[in-house]
């Protein structure tokens, strides 16, 4: 654990901003207090909730952070893959409609992604691809259906079934 302290404490590695090295003027040593609270904590984590103890058991608020993972992973998503660019409001109303379609958008794109299999990126790549179109000619309407490639089809069929 205090590895790194002693070998910049004994002038074997270059002196960075160390855990557990106290640093006194030019004197370097280990920081045993530090070393100690931090050998007394090792293993232990803790969970802070708002929620009341009586209503949420401790398995399931562990549990709910266990899947954070997946939030974190829908923030990582990039601005371009749903195409958003910073918006600046001033009204609590205006805020409040963004927050609720970024999130919506956020949210569809993870449910998306579990759907698919697909990264949400590729998935809008691939079918803003797709176009259908219907035309009036000589009075006579007439359909043109999207030509799906073959990787795309089994993509395509998942995003139907449901609906």
């Amino acid at each position: 654990m205090e590895r790194k302290a002693l070998a910049v404490a004994e002038g074997k590695a270059p002196m960075k901003k160390v855990r557990f090295l106290k640093v006194t003027g030019a004197e370097k040593e280990l920081d045993e207090k530090v070393i100690e609270r931090a050998r007394m904590l090792a293993g232990l984590k803790g969970y802070v909730t708002n929620l009341p103890v009586e209503s949420v058991p401790a398995t399931q608020v562990i549990s709910a952070y266990h899947d954070l993972w997946q939030v974190e992973a829908s923030f990582r998503m990039t601005k371009s893959d749903l195409r958003a660019m910073p918006i600046f409001h001033r009204e609590k109303d205006s805020i409040d409609a963004h927050l609720t379609v970024v999130f919506a958008a956020l949210a569809i794109g993870r449910h998306l992604q579990e759907l698919t299999g697909w990264p949400l990126k590729r998935l809008i790549k691939s079918l803003e691809a797709l176009r259908a179109s219907r035309v009036l000619i000589n009075g006579e309407e007439r359909t043109f259906d999207a030509h799906v490639p073959a990787d795309l089809e089994s993509v395509v069929k998942t995003l139907l079934e449901g609906h």
